[in-house]
């Protein structure tokens, strides 16, 4: 690989990474602060791509990133609703609400299973035109995409270090002591999710306008790559604050699809080994520590095997 096609997937990288750190940092909050493992997560992300999309293909281009951030919130609204007023296994909301959210995608999408956004002006069409004449107006995309994950970032720390945010974070520690201290869990979960799935939402937004086009297929897997991204992260950084760890997040996210694009460019992988590589990373990093745990006994049972033979 020469220093183009290396400089290349770098920036290829760079940009995926970026965006899809939205979707990390969401799992960051919904499944390491408030410890509810939310599977709603591809589906979300196709609506926000969808509502993204068409309402650029409407021509508001600026106002699909708040509709984006909204239709999101509904989707955590609905799936945190199931889990805390109905009794919903949190598993099984996020499947239920995952389902159900494949018919909303093609609705929203005026029954399509794919909106094209190549004659259509998006925030990257904007950005790239503002930029044009500058040494950045080639990288149109990562400045956006930049742009999106410092504020998400800002957000997220100033928000979990809030009442509310601290809230969320006991909720997620010990939902009894919580519950003892007159802070409602319901409450809190509903906040929590709601905010998370806003993130995944925007993810989805500025992934369908960077590639000009929105598909239903969009998000699947999504969970399982941003999954594997966060372990990523917390081996990276998993310890410090709240700021630290998020970086650590958007950090992990950039090293998941470098580490991808390079087997890509050097043939060591078709394309579609990408979700099962995820699945592989996720499977390992949350086993390693039962392994380490097991790992003394399953070393006295080898070393006595030995000693009778």
């Amino acid at each position: 690989m020469n220093f183009a096609a290396a400089l290349a997937v770098g920036q290829t990288a760079l940009e995926l990474g970026l965006i899809c750190s939205l979707t990390v940092l969401a799992l960051f909050l919904s499944y390491s602060m408030l410890n509810v493992c939310d599977l709603s997560t591809d589906g979300c992300f196709t609506l926000g791509a969808a509502v993204g999309a068409m309402t650029a293909a409407a021509g508001h281009p600026l106002l699909s990133i708040p509709a984006a951030i909204l239709a999101g919130m509904c989707s955590g609204f609905v799936t945190a609703l199931l889990q805390t007023k109905m009794g919903v296994d949190s598993l099984l909301a996020g499947i239920i609400v995952n389902t159900g959210l494949y018919s909303v995608n093609i609705a929203v999408m005026a029954g399509s299973s794919l909106v094209n956004l190549n004659k259509t002006d998006t925030v990257f069409t904007m950005m790239k035109d503002l930029l044009a004449g500058t040494p950045l107006e080639n990288q149109y995309k990562t400045v956006v995409a930049a742009i999106a994950v410092v504020l998400t970032v800002a957000f997220l720390t100033f928000f979990l270090n809030t009442r509310l945010g601290l809230a969320i974070r006991a909720t997620g520690n010990n939902p009894d002591m919580v519950r003892s201290s007159s802070i409602n869990p319901v409450f809190t979960t509903i906040v929590g999710l709601c905010v998370a799935n806003a993130f995944t939402g925007l993810s989805g937004c500025l992934m369908a306008q960077s590639q000009k086009s929105a598909e239903i297929n969009l998000g699947t897997g999504m969970v399982t790559i941003a999954l594997a991204s966060l372990l990523i992260g917390n081996t990276l950084m998993g310890r410090g604050g709240i700021f630290t760890r998020a970086v650590g997040m958007v950090l992990g996210a950039f090293v998941f699809r470098l580490v991808y694009g390079v087997a890509l460019q050097l043939d060591m992988m078709p394309s579609f080994m990408l979700r099962l590589v995820s699945s592989a990373i996720v499977v390992l990093a949350i086993s390693l520590p039962y392994l380490k745990q097991q790992w003394p006994m399953l070393r006295r049972r080898l070393a006595a095997r030995k000693g009778g033979v």
